[in-house]
């Protein structure tokens, strides 16, 4: 009876995911000893998505809009972006030590007739926002938690929707998941939050996840490419390896991880329309500032060293252009150049 009670808790498990189209992108947070921590994150698309370095001085003057009445700051805090199709912030990490990571949710709904009359802000600049008003996650968390903006942005890739849901962390380890369901911004926060990938919503996905850590993860784990497999995974493998605060091993212990849960370059089936090869994958050290990031068309893994960088304000935007530098290996951070800045695809 116990045999047959777990093969129909299983099989329950795996049709349950049946429907769930998967989609790109997972994210990891590594917990070290020393304070170390280590957002991990995978990007995965059908097509490349060109992705270029910037890092953005303190006290620029921004909008989140060309609409009327939008959003308008004056960055607090100096950060680096990863800026897609040199138009808009798919992650980044400010000089506080505060990450925030876009993956793709599909039952994402930004707005509802509540939200008409708020002040715009686009995807494009959503995460620059954050990351240059708030050192921690509890203030990002305030700030959504007022809602005082309506969330918009241009389709993308031939028309896709940017369907997204967001994790956030800081140095101490204080993580939220920001998720919109039909206008509704919903916020879950916690402590040192492992796993985050894509559909369904977190409490959907946490049950999964709760129902594979009593089967344990030693004697079994989903395996496939579906973002609930994912999320397992990476959950069960950062709760388990090694403890350091070594920086260099924490950064491989983290790549292996997201090594496991992404997707292999060029893998497609057929009947997954959805499903999405890893393009690329970026390493946050919260506590060294350190950003990492790693093409994996690339020869090699590279990062900027924002402890290093001038975000005075008044000191230059820079920009590292990653197609025009495939061999990067390192810290790239002095051949970064100066750039204007990226301009936002409203």
């Amino acid at each position: 009876m116990k045999r047959l009670f777990i093969i129909l808790a299983l099989a329950f498990v795996m049709f349950s995911n049946i429907g769930l189209k998967s989609q790109a992108c997972s994210r990891i947070l590594y917990v070290g000893e020393d304070s170390l921590r280590i957002v991990g994150r995978s990007l995965d698309w059908k097509t490349p998505i060109p992705t270029n370095i910037y890092v953005y001085p303190r006290g620029i003057s921004k909008k989140g809009s060309d609409a009327p009445g939008a959003i308008r700051w004056t960055s607090r805090y100096g950060a680096v972006y990863a800026v897609s199709y040199d138009s808009g912030v798919t992650e980044g990490m400010n000089e506080k030590g505060l990450s925030v990571n876009g993956l793709f949710c599909k039952g994402t709904v930004y707005v509802n007739p509540g939200t008409d009359n708020r002040p715009p802000m686009s995807l494009a600049v959503f995460v620059a926002w954050l990351l240059d008003m708030n050192a921690t996650t509890d203030e990002v968390v305030k700030v959504l938690k007022e809602q005082n903006f309506t969330i918009s942005g241009a389709t993308f890739d031939g028309g896709t929707v940017s369907a997204l849901h967001w994790g956030i962390t800081d140095a101490s380890g204080k993580c939220a998941i920001l998720e919109f369901d039909h206008g509704v911004v919903k916020v879950y926060e916690g402590q040192d939050m492992l796993a985050m990938t894509n559909d369904p919503q977190f409490p959907a996905m946490t049950a999964i996840n709760d129902y594979w850590t009593k089967v344990g993860g030693i004697n079994m784990l989903p395996g496939t490419v579906k973002s609930p497999d994912r999320y397992v995974r990476g959950y069960f493998f950062a709760g388990h390896v090694k403890k350091t605060g070594e920086a260099p091993l924490g950064v491989s212990i983290t790549r292996s991880i997201l090594n496991n849960v992404s997707v292999p370059y060029l893998y497609a089936i057929e009947t997954e329309p959805n499903v999405s090869s890893t393009q690329w994958r970026s390493f946050s050290n919260l506590r060294d500032r350190t950003y990492y990031f790693d093409i994996v068309t690339h020869l090699g893994m590279f990062y900027v060293d924002l402890k290093k960088c001038n975000l005075r304000k008044g000191a230059p935007i820079l920009k590292f252009d990653t197609s025009r530098n495939p061999d990067a290996i390192g810290d790239i951070t002095a051949r970064m150049e100066r750039n204007p800045g990226f301009v936002p695809m409203y």
